[in-house]
């Protein structure tokens, strides 16, 4: 019987720890170890998006006066930074991965190809995607609903920083927010609940990928959310 097939999304600014700011490396040991955790259930094959808003953000590059097609590669470049450190601190702890590139540094990184992604996946590898979708005006969100439909996952794990799930309203700011236990894809995108961006979310609905969205920054989340407990929102095409 084949394995299920996961999609795992982590900001950059998850790499980052307090600072928000760079990478940090214990953190990414920590996130690294996190990882190992649910790779040695030997439940799923296991894809990750890592973003890059802890190298580079949109806004810095308006403060800048950088033209946004520009702004975007910068904050393509940042997520194959952050792939590279996870790599390593993944194979340190003996866990099999490899980076593809949207963007093609063949010094660095593989580019992506389809196939040879699944080929990763069935030899039981770790995949890492950076460079985003190699286009700009698309985010990380949207790379990790395309290479999930590519590659064929069921689901995309939003492993947020700090956030257990989907709220009504933002819970940093609003003490009245109530968490929603389930949600259907329409109901995200009609509700414009900030789950991920909108085009993602579409993509996601279109091609029936499930979201589950948990805070990774507690010890032994992403383990748990792959085994199914519950810890955070289930976002499908159906009612729970």
């Amino acid at each position: 019987m084949s394995k299920r097939r996961v999609m795992i999304k982590l900001s950059g600014e998850a790499l980052a720890g307090k600072s928000g700011i760079g990478i940090d490396p214990k953190v990414v040991k920590k996130v690294a170890q996190e990882i190992k955790d649910a790779y040695l259930l030997n439940l799923c094959e296991i894809g990750i998006v890592v973003g890059g808003g802890n190298i580079f953000r949109g806004r810095l590059g308006d403060e800048m006066g950088i033209e946004r097609s520009s702004a975007d590669y910068m904050g393509m470049i940042g997520t194959i930074l952050n792939a590279l450190a996870l790599q390593n601190s993944l194979e340190a702890i003996d866990v099999p991965t490899r980076v593809m590139s949207s963007l093609n540094i063949p010094e660095v990184a593989e580019p992506y190809i389809r196939r040879k992604a699944i080929s990763h996946l069935e030899k039981n590898f770790i995949v890492i995607f950076g460079g985003g979708t190699g286009n700009p005006y698309f985010s990380t969100d949207t790379t990790a609903a395309l290479r999930a439909a590519e590659l064929g996952a069921s689901i995309v794990y939003m492993a947020k920083n700090g956030t257990d799930g989907v709220y009504d309203k933002d819970p940093r700011t609003n003490g009245d927010s109530q968490k929603y236990h389930s949600l259907t894809h329409q109901e995200v995108l009609h509700k414009q609940l900030q789950v991920m961006d909108s085009t993602a979310a579409a993509l996601c609905h279109d091609n029936n990928i499930a979201i589950y969205v948990f805070d990774m920054n507690v010890s032994g989340n992403i383990k748990r959310a792959i085994m199914g407990e519950d810890i955070g929102t289930m976002i499908n095409n159906f009612k729970e």
